[in-house]
């Protein structure tokens, strides 16, 4: 058997049980990516099925998400392979088996800009920007109106919510999100309609508010204002979607600076998503 022959023989890719989600998102803070602390559950309970591991004899190298949102949408994220094991063919395994299991629903990621090219080679194309802005938070909390926990509100309305704006169904996701330790989910209201909503989690470093859904740019300066009232002095990130003006301007608002920018793609057209209502996605790896 020749080196190259061995090796395929050597490597193995399977699905991720619940308990080894958090090795990929050790890794993405290996990284830099700056996960949440408490992502895994509900980056797991958002496709059980969708979460690969590249096995070489029987230790881990490599992973993969591809998350597939009912029959029609699909995200990959997570895209790591452990450097001494990079450029022998490995990552575009784990790629095609992701690739492969999302089958023919619309595919997106967020890729670094970088890798545009190589992308577009594998059938996605450019729909827009995001980036990611960093700022110390501030207690605004005084100027907030019709704030409220997310607990406070019953479920299925944040998620009729939810879907109008990401324009797929992810509810399992959805209740862990908005359950997480070290974090908070508040909701816009007024005469008990939803208005918006946002999710500020803890992370490795500082805390990331997403999603930031709202009606309007009033209404999402209140949600973020409520959010990182919470965290007073502490440093916060916002990604938002550079084809929502209104969004960059709540971030350049608040005295955040853009660290960091992505290119969101997908192998179709782009869902119809009201993205003057999106000021902050919900993670660069689940969309």
């Amino acid at each position: 058997m020749n080196a190259t022959a061995a090796r395929d023989a050597a490597y193995t890719i399977r699905r991720m049980r619940a308990d080894e989600v958090g090795l990929a998102l050790e890794w993405a803070a290996a990284e830099g990516w700056n996960p949440g602390l408490h992502d895994a559950p509900a980056f797991h309970a958002a496709d059980p099925h969708g979460f690969f591991i590249g096995e070489m004899d029987g230790e881990p190298v490599g992973c993969l998400s591809a998350v597939a949102y009912g029959e029609s949408l699909g995200f990959i994220g997570l895209y790591i392979v452990a450097s001494a094991f990079r450029g022998v063919g490995l990552g575009i395994r784990l790629w095609n088996t992701g690739i492969e299991y999302l089958g023919e629903r619309n595919i997106g990621l967020d890729g670094v800009v970088s890798q545009q090219a190589n992308y577009r080679r594998s059938g996605f194309r450019l729909a827009y920007r995001n980036v990611r802005f960093e700022g110390l938070a501030r207690d605004d909390a005084a100027t907030c109106g019709g704030i409220v926990e997310a607990s406070a509100v019953p479920f299925e309305q944040i998620a009729d919510y939810d879907r109008r704006m990401f324009c797929a169904p992810r509810e399992a996701f959805l209740r862990a999100w908005l359950d997480q330790p070290e974090g908070a989910a508040l909701v816009a209201l007024e005469n008990g309609r939803v208005q918006g909503y946002g999710v500020l989690r803890a992370c490795r470093s500082g805390y990331k508010i997403g999603p930031l859904f709202a009606d309007d740019s009033r209404i999402a300066d209140d949600l973020y204002g409520a959010l990182v009232a919470r965290v007073p002095g502490a440093t916060v990130f916002l990604d938002v979607p550079e084809a929502n003006p209104e969004a960059v301007a709540l971030a350049r608002r608040h005295g955040m600076s853009s660290i960091f920018e992505t290119a969101r793609m997908y192998t179709k057209a782009p869902p119809a998503v009201p993205l003057d209502c999106v000021f902050g996605v919900t993670s660069f790896e689940l969309g």
